[in-house]
């Protein structure tokens, strides 16, 4: 199954359309660390993250991990670790999985820059859960927690998000 972001911010696939959030530099080909822009290709579901402290184990036939609070990941362009998941504390620079807004509580890991890795192609482009306003994310695709975990619910191994740079 293919599913399709658009730059004029929605997601898609065959049985439905959502509202979604995109990078705050937009959609583009040429994807760099700290741009802002959510790269355009097609992205194997690697990994659903979820933080099981705030919801249920979601539905999904993916494979799936529990958030922990040292759960990081590397973003720092010269460490071998980069744009791969870390334990915090982490001597190198890193976000942390483990945040207070809400936006990771579900986290889908996409295959983006990461077969191989090439540093400074970008890192940690999840699809997780969006702003109530569906403000712009650093890069990543985001959706309202019901709709994501709807998503999630019908994906399996074969699933693609694919990120397209016309509408």
């Amino acid at each position: 199954m293919n599913i399709i972001v658009t730059p004029d911010g929605f997601l898609s696939w065959p049985e439905e359309r959502l509202c979604c959030a995109i990078g705050r530099g937009g959609i583009n080909l040429d994807k760099r660390e700290g741009d802002g822009v959510t790269p355009v290709g097609c992205f194997p579901l690697r990994q659903v993250l979820f933080r099981l402290d705030r919801i249920p184990a979601p539905l999904t036939c993916l494979p799936m991990r529990a958030l922990e609070p040292p759960d990081g990941w590397c973003d720092d362009v010269r460490d071998p670790a980069y744009n791969r998941a870390v334990t915090l504390p982490y001597p190198a620079r890193c976000e942390s999985l483990w945040r207070d807004d809400g936006l990771y509580d579900v986290i889908v890991v996409l295959g983006h820059n990461d077969d191989p890795v090439v540093p400074g192609a970008g890192s940690a482009i999840f699809l997780h859960v969006a702003r109530p306003d569906y403000g712009p994310t650093e890069g990543c695709v985001a959706l309202a927690m019901p709709d994501l975990l709807r998503l999630i619910a019908i994906c399996d191994a074969t699933a693609r998000l694919c990120i397209s740079d016309h509408p």
